[in-house]
C-alpha cells in the first residue's frame, strides 16, 4: 500500500511539474525573454569577433588554417630533402664510378 501512495505522489508531481514546463513554455514573457537572451549572446559574439579583428588578433580558424599550411610545407619540404639526398647519392656513385675507371686507363 505504501508503494501505491508512493507511486500516486510521484505520478502527481510528475503531472504537475509537466503543467507547470509546459505553461512556462507557452508564456510570451519567457519566450520573448530566451529570444532576447539568445539575441544577445549572438550579438556579444558578433561584437566579441570584431574586436579581435580590431586588434589584430588571429581567430581559431586562422591558427587551423595556418597549422593546415605550415603541415603541408612540411610535406613539401621533406619530399625536396628526400630528392637532394638521392641526388646526392646518385653523384657520389657518379664519382666512385668516375675515380674507377680514372684507376683503370687503357695506358698502363
Amino acid at each position: 500500500m505504501a508503494d501505491e501512495d508512493e507511486n500516486g505522489i510521484r505520478a502527481k508531481g510528475e503531472e504537475a511539474l509537466s503543467e507547470l514546463a509546459q505553461a512556462i513554455a507557452e508564456n510570451p514573457f519567457v519566450g520573448g525573454a530566451l529570444a532576447r537572451a539568445l539575441g544577445a549572446g549572438e550579438r556579444a559574439a558578433v561584437a566579441q569577433r570584431q574586436a579581435i579583428g580590431a586588434l589584430s588578433l588571429a581567430s581559431t580558424s586562422d591558427f587551423e588554417r595556418l597549422e593546415v599550411r605550415l603541415r603541408s610545407f612540411a610535406s613539401r619540404l621533406e619530399a625536396m630533402e628526400d630528392s637532394i639526398d638521392d641526388l646526392r647519392d646518385q653523384v657520389a656513385a657518379l664519382k666512385a664510378r668516375d675515380a674507377g675507371s680514372a684507376t683503370q686507363s687503357p695506358d698502363a
